[in-house]
């Protein structure tokens, strides 16, 4: 059987106008794309960063990618963090979705 899972990252984002584009920036991934409104601009964006994780994650390189980038793993907290709407608008959720094979008799995690 397969199951198809999504992981979600909320990332923070940028939007910039220069004359007739906005342009969208991931700064802590320095990924970046554009369209001709601020919320295309948003969606190919996060476009862009779901095919990045994805590219990484079949190279075998998120985990370095990602260090190399200033993440590190932390406990989560308790009580999710709450934003308010401003800070909220400052980032962007990039879905990455996965296919398992549950078929599989053992996970080396």
């Amino acid at each position: 059987m397969r199951i198809n899972l999504q992981f979600n990252a909320s990332l923070p984002v940028k939007i910039t106008r220069r004359k007739k584009w906005f342009l969208a920036s991931c700064p802590i991934l320095d990924i970046h794309s554009q369209g001709d409104t601020e919320e295309k601009a948003k969606q190919n964006l996060s476009e862009a960063l779901s095919l990045f994780f994805i590219s990484c994650f079949e190279r075998g390189t998120l985990d370095a990618v990602l260090k190399g980038c200033g993440f590190q793993a932390v406990k989560p907290p308790l009580v999710p963090p709450r934003f308010s709407q401003a800070e909220a608008e400052d980032f962007i959720n990039v879905p990455i979705p996965f296919l398992v094979n549950t078929t599989r008799k053992e996970c080396r995690a």
